[in-house]
């Protein structure tokens, strides 16, 4: 294991202060490191959106989702920063970045990944917590492919980008976020079946976890025309603001560099 216990070395016989720590040790720090920064998260996260209903009598739902916001987005931006700073601080399992077609493959993949990620909603005042959020039965556009396509997104991103890095911190971030996203996915059906019941439960059966499932099994069925679904303005905002982050890689990274976390 990368992270076994050693003992430093002191520097000479008889002395009492040690070594600097080895590089072994530094990138291992590192790996737990990143991995206990999701782990932090995700409890936050996931108890937050658990505790909703009971934190919203004792506080009002405007405060509560003022509150869950205020304690999650600096996580989640100190967790990200971190990454963005330490990516390449872990131990090198494999490296493919010099094949062949590999960056074009994590390229695209990243692109289709972000048309899950987006938030499952079209009102953006409902994603900053202005407006009340509101449970949309939509079995339209990407909820065709999966019930849960903020979980599918994660997945995909982190496949791809652990594989282009290919160390240790960039497995440690995707197992923590993909065990974080599946635990969501669940603990998700599990909050709407005892909210909304059976009006939850026929939607659950004309949709799928598993990308495309439904569809394969004939439990959700396409229109001829079902391509418009997807032509609509926020898919159009996806796509501009994905090609933007990819291009802001740099001044991304250049920001996250300002901070020494």
């Amino acid at each position: 294991m990368c992270c076994g216990s050693t003992r430093p070395p002191v520097s000479g016989p008889g002395s009492s202060r040690p070594s600097p720590p080895s590089p072994t040790a530094t990138r291992c720090a590192g790996t737990v490191t990143m991995l206990l920064l999701i782990i932090i998260f995700a409890i936050v996260h996931s108890g937050m959106a658990s505790l909703r209903a009971n934190g919203e009598k004792i506080i009002g739902e405007r405060a509560y989702r003022v509150m869950f916001a205020g304690i999650s987005l600096p996580l989640a931006v100190s967790t990200v920063v971190y990454f963005i700073n330490h990516r390449y601080d872990g131990i090198q399992l494999w490296q493919v970045q010099g094949i062949s077609g590999i960056h074009e493959l994590v390229w695209l993949s990243s692109f289709i990944s972000f048309f899950f990620l987006y938030p499952s909603t079209f009102n953006l005042l409902e994603v900053a917590a202005v407006d009340k959020p509101k449970f949309h039965m939509w079995e339209t556009g990407i909820m065709r492919i999966t019930r849960h396509p903020q979980m599918v997104g994660q997945v995909i991103w982190c496949l791809a980008h652990t594989l282009w890095i290919g160390n240790s911190v960039a497995v440690a971030a995707s197992i923590g976020l993909i065990g974080h996203h599946l635990f969501g996915a669940w603990n998700g059906d599990r909050r709407l079946a005892s909210l909304y019941g059976e009006t939850f439960q026929v939607l659950k059966k004309r949709t799928s976890v598993v990308p495309f499932a439904a569809i394969v099994d004939g439990r959700q069925k396409l229109p001829k025309d079902y391509y418009k679904e997807f032509v609509r303005l926020p898919y159009l905002a996806i796509t501009a603001l994905t090609l933007g982050a990819y291009f802001s890689h740099p001044l991304m990274q250049a920001s996250s560099y300002q901070l020494p976390w």
